[in-house]
Parts: C-alpha cells; structure tokens; sequence
C-alpha cells in the first residue's frame, strides 16, 4: 500500500524570504508557494485524508473480492451466449461464429452431446478430447479440424469433408461417415467399430492401429495409398466391397453406376 509522505513544517516567512533569491517582483509568486506549503502541511496533518486513504484502498479490494465471487456467473453468461451463437446459426451454411462458441465451451469442458451443425464451414476447428457423441456434423465442411480423442459415437457425419483432419484416438463407434471425404486424414488408433465407411474417401489416410474388424460397410469406400494400414484390413476392405481408384474420374463414375 502506498504511504502518503509527511510534509516538514515550513519555515516562518521572515526565515522564508532570507533565503529567497531573485528580483523583487518574483516576491509575490514566492509568497503565494509559501501558503501553497502552509496549506499542504496542514492538510497532510489532517487524519481524515489518512481515513480517505485506507478507504480508497478498502474499496478496490472489495472490488476484487466481488469480482471474483461474481466469475461462475459469468461464466454461466459466456456459456449462455455461446449456445445462443450456436442454436442460431443452426441450418445456415456459413461459421457464423459457432467454430469459437465451440471451442469455448470445450475449453471450459462443457459437454457437446448432441450438437447440430449439419451442412456448417467449420474448417480449422479443433475440439480436442471433446465429447460430441450423437452430434450431426453431416455435409459440414471440417478440412483440418481437430478431433483428436474426441467421442463421436454415433454421429451423422454422412458426406462430411475431413479432408486433413486429425481424427487420432477417436472414439467413432457406430458413426456414419457414408460419402465422407477423410482423404489424407490421421485417423491413428480410432475407433471404428460398426462404422458406416460406404463411399468414404479414404485416399492417402493414416490408418495405423485403427479398430477396424467390426466395420459396418466399407462398399465402395476407396482406399488407395492409405498409410500404416495392416495387411489384415486391406484384405478385410476387399472383402467388404472397398476399392482402389486413384484418379478421381475413375472412381465417380463408379459411383454413379452404383446409385
């Protein structure tokens, strides 16, 4: 705390003027800084500046008790207007600043259960560890996203584009990534047990120690140059319907044959 400094008693002006220097007409000036130092020593003198003092310094603690005491509050507030950018941009195409609502409620690990956000540009979003199980993110465009251990059971991520998305340790059981484009995604150690990977571009992914036997569908998902893939699945992919069509061109028409 900052201590207000005592003031000397000044001198008598007959003491006062022997030790003035200058012209006679600077007299005045140095009469009037002599009543200017009476009247600070008096006022530096008087205890109640000292209570108005230790009051000033009484209230900015008050201030920060209550500040303090009021952060779950608003908290709550950020929380609330979060989901309110969320549900009101529910239906529209465009971020409408859901990818930072998002992420916000992550970090302060509220639960993301049941999200909607089909048909959304949210490219770059990362909600590590995140639960969003039964969420629908499906047709949403999430090219380097960040997923990593994050539980998405049960979604509908059905023609999602994950392009370079980081899917490592994911939980994805019972996921619907039908038509899903996860081409040069890092899916390492995720979960994908009774997946629906059907026509899921799954070109130049990372595959390594991925829960692959109870895959629901893999018909027409197109696998050529994943990475880290054991031979086991490749084997279990062909069998399943999978294929491996590098050129675009190829594999479209495909598709279109197979509607």
């Amino acid at each position: 705390m900052h201590e207000r400094k005592r003031r000397s008693r000044p001198k008598p002006w007959t003491e006062h003027c022997l030790e003035v220097r200058g012209p006679r007409w600077m007299m005045l000036f140095h009469r009037l800084e002599w009543w200017f130092s009476w009247m600070a020593w008096a006022l530096g003198n008087w205890a109640f500046l000292d209570v108005l003092e230790h009051l000033g310094t009484f209230s900015v603690l008050i201030a920060v008790i209550f500040y303090f005491a009021d952060s779950g509050n608003r908290r709550k507030q950020k929380h609330y207007q979060a989901w309110q950018v969320i549900n009101t941009a529910q239906g529209k195409g465009g971020s409408g600043g859901r990818i930072e609502a998002l992420q916000e409620l992550n970090a302060d690990r509220v639960s993301l259960i049941g999200i909607e956000a089909s048909g959304a540009f949210l490219q770059g979003l990362s909600l590590r560890g995140a639960d969003l199980s039964r969420c629908d993110f499906h047709a949403s465009d999430l090219r380097n996203s960040d997923f990593a251990n994050s539980r998405l059971n049960f979604c509908g991520l059905k023609d999602a584009n994950f392009r370079s998305a980081n899917l490592t340790g994911a939980a994805m059981e019972d996921v619907d990534m039908g038509g899903a484009d996860l081409s040069g995604a890092n899916m390492g150690g995720a979960d994908l047990s009774r997946a629906d990977l059907s026509r899921a571009d799954l070109r130049n992914a990372d595959l390594k120690n991925i829960v692959w036997k109870e895959i629901g569908s893999m018909r027409l998902a197109n696998v050529a140059g994943v990475r880290n893939a054991s031979p086991e699945f490749m084997k279990f992919a062909a069998k399943e319907g999978a294929v491996i069509l590098d050129s675009d061109e190829e594999w479209d028409t495909l598709l279109r044959k197979e509607q």
